[in-house]
């Protein structure tokens, strides 16, 4: 028998084999029964192992690389450090196995289960996950730089401190997900599911995350500079003490989000919709709020400096201690405004036509006349 027939195994019932360390490069096992066959050290590239049975395979330190592997059963299969680069696993059952430190760059993904899979650690950068299962899965601190995960399933995934930089993540569904300290600078996040997600201190700096949901997420001491979320949902969110300088929230929903302490200089606030929101502390200078509707805010001791409200709905909002200086209230509403000093409003750019409750207005209009004149 010559070196290419030993190669040639499709079909074969090899359930338990020892295959250490060996040489299989271009064999062919496919439709082969291979439970629990111990590949470690295995040399497999190129392999044909597509529609093969290896669950509860050991492959760890083998390499795989370019390997076929799809429709392959890999449920519970050890895979630690395996060389899995430019393979293609399209429609593989990866369900709890152990992936921790492996090479899938370049990996064909699409179709793939991995519930509760292990991917500590694991190089996935480039790699297409194009509606792949990945529910529960750890991917704690792996390496997923331009990977491809549109529309995949990542709810109560772990990728905290995982790299996701430039990674598509449209309509992914990541609710719950922990992503807390992790990069998605430049990630395209446009309308994906971030529900109750945790992204605390996690780096978006000018991602897309426009018409995402962020309904509860805890995005605590994230940085957000000059990250798209137009028309984002992120009602009830915590933003405490959030880097947002520059960022676009344009018709966003922000109702009841905790903004405290956070960095919003320059922020783009358009008919943004951020009722019972709390910015006490929040730093607006140059802010754009034009339209804005901001009942009942917090802007306790916020700094307002050059803010733009024209045209803002302000009624019953806390300005206690807040900084006014050359703040823009034409068309405004401030009906009804809370802890309001007519101090304040030395500074004031200007409140032509201006609502305000009659006795403020009446005060402001015999000291400060020229707020209420049209400015050129």
């Amino acid at each position: 028998m010559d070196e290419n027939d030993k190669k040639d195994l499709r079909g074969s019932n090899l359930e338990g084999t020892n295959f250490i360390e060996a040489n299989l490069e271009k064999a062919n096992f496919m439709g082969s029964n291979l439970k629990g066959t111990n590949f470690k050290g295995a040399n497999l590239e190129k392999a044909n192992l597509q529609v093969t049975d290896l669950q509860g395979a050991n492959f760890k330190d083998a390499n795989l690389k370019g390997a076929k592997l799809q429709e392959a059963n890999l449920k519970g299969a050890d895979l630690q450090g395996v060389n899995l680069k430019k393979a293609n696993l399209q429609g593989a059952n990866l369900q709890g196995a152990n992936l921790q430190d492996a090479d899938m760059q370049e990996t064909n993904l699409q179709r793939t289960e991995f519930i509760e899979a292990n991917l500590e650690r694991a190089k996935l950068q480039g790699a297409t996950f194009c509606g792949v299962d990945l529910q529960e899965a750890n991917l704690q601190e792996a390496n997923l730089q331009e990977a491809n995960l549109q529309g995949a399933d990542l709810e109560k995934v772990n990728l905290q401190g995982a790299n996701l930089k430039g990674a598509n993540l449209e309509k992914t569904g990541l609710e719950k997900a922990n992503l807390q300290g992790a990069n998605l600078q430049g990630s395209e996040l446009e309308e994906a599911n971030l529900q109750r997600a945790v992204l605390q201190g996690a780096n978006l700096q000018g991602a897309n995350l426009k018409e995402a949901d962020l309904r509860k997420a805890n995005l605590k001491e994230a940085d957000l500079r000059k990250a798209n979320l137009e028309k984002a949902n992120i009602k009830e969110a915590n933003l405490r003490e959030a880097k947002c300088e520059e960022a676009n929230f344009e018709e966003a929903k922000l109702k009841g989000a905790k903004l405290i302490k956070a960095k919003l200089v320059k922020a783009k606030l358009i008919r943004a919709k951020l009722q019972k929101a709390n910015l006490q502390g929040a730093n607006l200078q140059e802010a754009n709020l034009i339209k804005a509707k901001l009942e009942g805010v917090n802007f306790q001791r916020a700094n307002l400096n050059g803010a733009n409200f024209n045209g803002a709905d302000l009624q019953r909002v806390n300005f206690r201690n807040a900084n006014l200086q050359g703040v823009k209230f034409k068309d405004a509403n401030l009906e009804g405004a809370q802890h309001l000093l007519i101090d304040q409003f030395s500074n004031v750019k200007t409140l032509y036509n201006a609502k305000l409750d009659e006795k403020l207005f009446i005060k402001l209009k015999e000291r400060y006349p020229a707020l209420f004149e049209k400015l050129d």
